[in-house]
């Protein structure tokens, strides 16, 4: 799934050192300024918004960075123009990934991308050269150690409207339909579970097959788009 490195890397920046702090800040207003400029101001009528805000106080980004974020797309204030960038191609082993950016200078982004696919062994690739393999969904995640009883925990998420629950040793995993998400994710707080992150992600239909050799070169090249400053999200059929 998208990752599981994904949301290893998400637990990971949780305790970052202050200075990736600033780092992290500007990816998260980044992900608000697109957010807003394509919904709206308002996260009580846009979802994309209210997850993004929601992401930055788990990260605890203060107030004032949210809403100076939300001023920035809405107009209030000025700065560079925000954009939403997708690229797709493939990593070592032929493992399908999916980055998505918010960027102010695609001809800086595009080129940095391509660089890391480059350097990893990988290509990028044409528009849906990659993204027909994935579906939207949207996605919670949270640490099994915060659940007190995962019986409980997953008959509230199926009738709450859950399509799938995946737990492991570590994680928990609910998936649902993209318009089902906030629902899910307030039900759940209601019965006393703490979501620290609720997001739509895009999941592949199909998990690829690789040794592991391969999969510590993709795992590196996550680490590569982790550090770059447009990336803000990316995924991948690399098997959890």
């Amino acid at each position: 799934m998208s990752g599981h490195s994904k949301w290893a890397s998400i637990k990971h920046k949780k305790g970052a050192a202050d200075q990736k702090r600033g780092k992290i800040f500007s990816k998260l207003s980044k992900a608000i300024i697109v957010a807003a400029k394509q919904g709206g101001g308002d996260p009580n009528t846009n979802l994309s918004l209210k997850l993004a805000i929601d992401a930055s106080k788990s990260a605890n980004m203060p107030k004032d960075n949210i809403q100076s974020a939300i001023d920035r797309a809405t107009g209030n204030v000025e700065g560079l123009q925000i954009e939403k960038a997708m690229y797709e191609g493939f990593g070592p082993g032929g493992v399908a990934i999916l980055v998505q950016a918010a960027t102010d200078n695609k001809n800086r982004t595009l080129p940095n991308i391509r660089q890391i696919f480059t350097k990893y062994g990988g290509t990028l690739g044409a528009a849906n050269s990659v993204a027909w393999m994935f579906e939207q969904k949207g996605v919670i995640r949270l640490e099994k150690s915060g659940v007190k009883d995962t019986d409980e925990f997953e008959l509230q998420a199926i009738d709450a409207g859950a399509e799938d629950i995946k737990i492991s040793d570590e994680d928990i995993t609910v998936i649902s339909s993209t318009s089902d998400l906030s629902k899910i994710k307030t039900a759940l707080e209601e019965a006393g579970t703490t979501i620290e992150y609720a997001q739509l992600e895009y999941l592949p239909q199909q998990p690829a097959e690789i040794d592991q050799p391969t999969r510590d070169k993709v795992e590196n090249m996550f680490e590569a788009l982790d550090d770059d400053d447009d990336v803000t999200d990316f995924y991948s059929n690399l098997p959890d």
